[in-house]
């Protein structure tokens, strides 16, 4: 994976060899259009639900954004390679482009991958007030380090250490370190095709 540049461009590549126009991307996935001009213009990287949605609409899987590779057997990640790769930082609402999260793929080399398993860095929150997103799939996150809070729906969790936590991804949620702390969590989204 190189940077947030690369899915960029890849996604924009993948629009035009569909013959797709933005216009015609936003209105089948429900993200506007100035945010997918955005996304492929290299200003943002929003969080996965818009990412999931321009991907269903494009016939892809989402790991078709971050990566190029072709690898059909196991592949193996090792920690001492983790944080020498470059790391993903998605913004976590279409309108404040606050990136809080820092995303390191532990399957980039996986063809045909169904999961997409992360490290993330969980920058500390600024605020107490958050965008919920939402998207088809389920996801899995282990606490590694420090606490996170889990709004999902109507509930707020607050998970440590060791702790997990397994949910359906198409109810709003968000996933945040608690103000003035930060967090490392191994997270696992699944997001049917």
């Amino acid at each position: 994976m190189k940077t947030n540049k690369f899915i960029g461009g890849k996604i924009k590549s993948i629009r035009e060899s569909r013959n797709l126009t933005i216009e015609e991307v936003a209105e089948r996935s429900g993200v506007s259009k100035e945010q997918i001009e955005r996304i492929e213009n290299d200003v943002e990287l929003p969080s996965l639900a818009p990412l999931i949605k321009i991907a269903r609409v494009m016939g892809v899987r989402l790991g078709t954004f971050l990566d190029d590779q072709t690898e059909l057997g196991p592949v193996i990640s090792r920690a001492k390679d983790c944080k020498e790769r470059d790391a993903i930082r998605f913004t976590n609402d279409s309108k404040i482009a606050r990136k809080h999260m820092e995303y390191y793929s532990l399957s980039q080399d996986k063809a045909g991958r169904h999961m997409e398993p992360f490290l993330i860095d969980i920058d500390p929150s600024e605020k107490s007030d958050f965008t919920l997103s939402s998207h088809e799939g389920e996801e899995f996150i282990y606490v590694l380090e420090g606490t996170v809070e889990i709004i999902y729906g109507k509930q707020a969790y607050t998970l440590e250490a060791g702790d997990s936590i397994y949910y359906d991804s198409i109810v709003a949620h968000h996933v945040h370190a608690p103000v003035g702390a930060s967090a490392k969590i191994l997270g696992v989204v699944y997001a049917p095709f």
